[in-house]
């Protein structure tokens, strides 16, 4: 018999907050995370703004460990450790055997690799020997279970922003199937580096807006690309059973995955949307709900210009008789697009808004688009009781990722 999954805890680090009350209050407030990039000196480079974390790792990590960490690593480990406080999974002594961990990065460990290679031009033997551990992608859920004692299950999901809900839905169906108690999941990306803003620069998948206030506008008419983000979003998902057992407090549910490939372009979407519209048709499948109890839909929703309107094509597609009544935002608008992150945040996004029964806007919402026609949410939030709420998120390479949530 299928197992249902609940989430009994949330982490996140974030352009608009570092905690999950302050990143909800300016989630609904519309706080815009965009600023002047402050990593390296911009002079040289096309785009000048990004969404960084405003956290200093110094305050949560020793300088000897820092020297063996990533960005995306230490984002990743304080994002884990507020969900997993929030579980009282060590509080309650769970079987550790049944936890596992996995996380994320659509990138990983750009900043290393970049400060690393600087150190190879001027001699081999100048490179870290921490410099693979610190790069790959795998070895943030590797840290979180260090810390924890986690031995269930370890890996890393890549699939660039497709990544936190492709790692969600991994975890989700095993412990649908009894593979594990407990999963630690979701993603985290530290990307704001030279060579990765001139590389998504030049392919021009970065707006070139230099107006940090109306640069990442997802469905405006003007959109001209999206803006980068950073940080992580961690869930703990957990047996229900398991979870009530140890009077844990429910926070929602994932009740439904789909996920697809494009099959069509290494970076543009189905124009047509196919794999997008089939992973949302299997996630509804999935939950066994009619797709108009779907109430809400947190859209992947990137600012550029072939992305919001092959969603927008897909959503109408589906919700054929009632795509009118339903409110979509998107959560870049404000934080900018996480990469591998960006499904951590939104799921987070979409679980708060279940909670408390309100829509987050998109804000820079100014122009309309014929082709993105609609309700945005734009540029305030909206309360409204929601029973099931739906998280979209598409990547390079053709993967789709959906993922179903009810409220507890």
């Amino acid at each position: 018999m299928s197992q249902r999954v609940a989430i009994t805890g949330m982490g996140v680090i974030s352009p608009i907050g570092n905690n999950l009350h302050d990143f909800w209050r300016s989630l609904k407030s519309g706080k815009n995370g965009v600023d002047k990039i402050t990593q390296f000196d911009t002079e040289k480079f096309d785009v000048k703004i990004a969404a960084e974390c405003k956290l200093d790792l110094n305050n949560f990590f020793p300088k000897k460990e820092l020297n063996k960490l990533d960005r995306f690593s230490a984002f990743a480990i304080l994002a884990a450790d507020q969900a997993i406080e929030q579980s009282r999974l060590i509080k309650d002594k769970v079987s550790k055997d049944r936890v596992g961990v996995i996380i994320g990065s659509g990138i990983g460990g750009i900043s290393t690799f970049e400060q690393q290679h600087k150190k190879l031009l001027k001699n081999p033997r100048f490179v870290s020997p921490f410099f693979i551990p610190s790069m790959i992608s795998d070895i943030a859920p590797g840290h979180v279970s260090i810390k924890y004692g986690f031995t269930g299950i370890n890996y890393s999901v890549v699939s660039a922003c497709a990544t936190s809900n492709h790692a969600f839905g991994d975890a989700f169906k095993m412990i649908q199937s009894g593979l594990s108690d407990v999963i630690i999941a979701g993603g985290s990306e530290a990307a704001i580096t030279e060579m990765s803003i001139a590389g998504f620069s030049n392919m021009k998948a970065l707006s070139k807006n230099s107006d940090k206030n109306s640069a990442s506008r997802p469905f405006d008419k003007n959109r001209d690309g999206f803006v980068m983000g950073e940080g992580a979003g961690i869930l703990v998902l957990e047996n229900m059973n398991h979870a009530k057992n140890r009077d844990a407090n429910i926070l929602g549910e994932i009740i439904g995955y789909g996920a697809t490939a494009d099959a069509f372009h290494i970076t543009s979407p189905d124009p047509e949307g196919k794999g997008a519209k089939k992973a949302i048709l299997n996630a509804i499948s999935d939950a066994k709900i009619n797709k108009n109890k779907i109430q809400y839909i947190n859209a992947h929703g990137t600012s550029t210009i072939y992305n919001d309107k092959v969603e927008t094509k897909v959503i109408k597609s589906i919700f054929d008789t009632n795509y009118n009544d339903l409110l979509i935002s998107s959560t870049k608008s404000m934080t900018g697009h996480l990469l591998g992150a960006a499904g951590g945040i939104e799921a987070i996004t979409t679980l708060l808004s279940i909670e408390n029964n309100f829509i987050t806007p998109t804000i820079n919402y100014l122009t309309k688009d014929s082709d993105c026609d609609l309700n945005y949410v734009p540029n305030k939030g909206v309360s409204k009781k929601i029973n099931y709420a739906m998280s979209n998120n598409f990547g390079f390479g053709g993967h789709n990722s959906v993922l179903i949530f009810k409220g507890n």
